[in-house]
């Protein structure tokens, strides 16, 4: 393992003049596709382990969601073609003479992951779901198998995995001005504000402009005037919730497309955007940090899904920002830290290719923590990864 602690090559993004992040909520057609696809491993893992001891070979990672067309209207309207969700990936699907019900035990785990996202959607008649699970193939199954040979699983990708702390004021106010949005309060008091909600935060020097589109559901909202103050209550959650993140001046605006003296606002029948023909696919939402952030270290790997036992991708990218939230915490002078992580498929998961730290620094700090201070951290942290893969199959942290 090579390990580098180096200062960021810039600023941390809280003291650059502009700033960018966006969240997409858990009715998004992205964060469906994310949550189905790590249920369906996480299910999986639980079948194995309990037929057989261990979690066989399976990446899940491919889910592909397809819009369907709606006629929403004042009072309620209707979904005229249903939702399609699209199912596959690489499992192993018989060990010896016992078979596991992937196909079925998949589309449970869709039709668990939809109830609990979006309220308003009638699985019987609003979704189509397709399994179309495969095999993997023989050299990564191969190399899947000898892991159960050794006390420390190896690599079965060559990825890599980011991440950073703290989060700046921009990133907590979007994260709490969607999680407000979507909170079980919210859905009591304000039934009309969907599941659909996407945060776009952007700050300029040190003002913060949040802009929302928020699926309000018809059934609800009888006309004009009562979508105009759901409205007006999701805008006043948002910003409540974005003020307790941050001291900066903060704006907000909800659902900025809408034309109400053409009639044209956003009404869904269920919602969730998915009705009408708004597709979905995993990796394309939020990283495993909850948050879009363009001005961070950030990879394209598609984390839900994918086994949390060897794959790299998934794992390195959730260990990154433990190890930079235990840097900061354990070094004082350390103001924020940036991490990526390389792996090499075939080597242990514990024994990274590269570990790169960037850090920044308090003001009057004499200098960067030397590789042999940080190397604890970075032991201590993988030598978590057996707890993080527990920790995954019983769903106690939730991605994204």
């Amino acid at each position: 393992m090579e390990l580098v602690v180096r200062r960021m090559d810039g600023a941390a993004p809280n003291r650059g003049p502009v700033e960018i992040v966006e969240r997409k909520g858990q009715g998004h057609p992205d964060s469906l596709c994310d949550a189905i696809a790590e249920r369906i491993s996480a299910k999986l893992c639980r079948a194995y382990l309990q037929e057989t001891g261990t979690v066989l070979h399976h990446n899940v990672d491919k889910i592909l969601l397809c819009g369907g067309a709606s006629q929403p209207a004042f009072g309620g309207g209707r979904v005229n073609h249903p939702i399609e969700i699209h199912l596959t990936g690489r499992v192993t699907e018989q060990v010896k003479d016992h078979h596991f019900p992937v196909d079925e035990l998949a589309v449970t785990a869709c039709r668990e992951v939809l109830a609990e996202h979006v309220r308003y959607l009638d699985l019987r008649h609003h979704v189509r779901i397709y399994p179309h699970f495969r095999g993997g193939s023989a050299d990564l199954t191969e190399l899947y198998v000898r892991n159960t040979t050794n006390s420390i699983p190896l690599s079965n990708d060559t990825s890599i995995g980011s991440g950073f702390a703290p989060r700046t004021d921009l990133e907590r106010a979007v994260f709490a001005a969607e999680k407000a949005l979507a909170s079980a309060e919210t859905r009591t008091h304000f039934p009309a504000i969907g599941d659909d909600v996407k945060v776009m935060g952007v700050r300029i020097h040190g003002k913060i402009a949040l802009t929302v589109a928020c699926a309000m559901v018809d059934r609800h909202v009888p006309d004009l005037p009562s979508y105009l103050g759901a409205k007006e209550a999701a805008s006043q959650i948002a910003l409540r919730a974005a003020r307790s993140e941050t001291p900066l001046e903060l704006t907000v605006h909800v659902n900025t497309a809408d034309n109400p003296d053409k009639g044209s606002v956003y009404l869904t029948v269920t919602g969730t955007s998915a009705e009408a023909g708004d597709d979905g696919q995993v990796g394309r939402g939020n990283r495993t940090s909850g948050l879009i952030t363009p001005y961070r270290p950030m990879t394209l790997e598609a984390a839900a899904g994918k086994n949390p036992v060897t794959h790299v991708g998934k794992l390195y990218s959730l260990l990154a920002e433990k190890l930079c939230i235990q840097l900061c915490t354990e070094h004082p002078e350390v103001a924020a830290a940036e991490c990526v992580l390389v792996s090499r498929i075939g080597h242990p998961v514990t024994d990274p290719q590269v570990v790169d730290v960037a850090v920044e620094l308090r003001n009057g700090s004499s200098g960067v923590p030397t590789a042999t201070a940080v190397l604890p951290i970075v032991e201590r942290v993988l030598a978590g990864l057996p707890q993080l893969r527990d920790d995954l199959i019983a769903g106690r942290i939730f991605l994204f």
